[in-house]
């Protein structure tokens, strides 16, 4: 009785390698270890990741920016060419003549009314276009070609119908006359292509 406490006691040993047992002596990396160039490539491998993810991320919010200004630009184009209609008539209205003292006080009205449009499209970067200087196909659309030989060719003589641009695209080309040489065939330039607006 007294031996087999003395066995429950005791712990059993593990039991020795025989000689010339394939036991295996050699030192294998331990799992989950790198060597310093394995992790010097994964170090590269992730700054390249980022710098890709980096610049991807820059050029979607470019591309997006672009492309809400672009909607917006066509979304509100005719609505701000239709308000440059009304200019005008308000323009047209202040060209009429005015004797009696009715008329003056309502041709004031219209011009404080104009002016006040005006303003208001200047401040959402709505800009007449330039009405002197040499004719940039660009700018301006030329109705006529005059004769005029005090003027280089090209001048712009007179508008005939203000242009406007907004957020450096052109609203309305301008409408101008521009000066020819006496007994020159020159024809206007052509007004430009529909789609350079874009």
């Amino acid at each position: 009785m007294a031996k087999s406490k003395r066995n429950e006691a005791e712990p059993e040993q593990a039991p020795e390698p025989e000689a010339g047992g394939d036991v295996e002596t050699t030192t294998a990396p331990v799992k989950g270890e790198e060597t310093p160039e394995e992790l010097r490539e994964q170090r590269d491998e992730y700054l390249a990741r980022w710098q890709r993810a980096q610049a991807d991320y820059q050029n979607l919010r470019r591309r997006s920016s672009e492309n809400v200004e672009s909607a917006l630009r066509h979304a509100l184009m005719p609505l701000l060419e239709g308000l440059l209609i009304v200019l005008d008539h308000l323009d047209m209205a202040l060209s009429a003549p005015v004797e009696s003292e009715e008329a003056k006080n309502l041709a004031m009205g219209v011009r404080l009314t104009r002016d006040q449009f005006q303003r208001t499209l200047i401040q959402e970067g709505v800009e007449p276009i330039e009405e002197t200087g040499t004719f940039d196909p660009t700018l301006h659309e030329a109705v006529a070609a005059v004769e005029d030989a005090n003027a280089e060719p090209g001048r712009i003589l007179e508008t005939v119908r203000r242009g406007y641009r907004w957020r450096g695209h052109v609203l309305r080309y301008a409408h101008v006359k521009v000066s020819k040489l006496p007994g020159s065939d020159q024809e206007p330039p052509p007004a430009p292509a529909a789609d350079a607006q874009d």
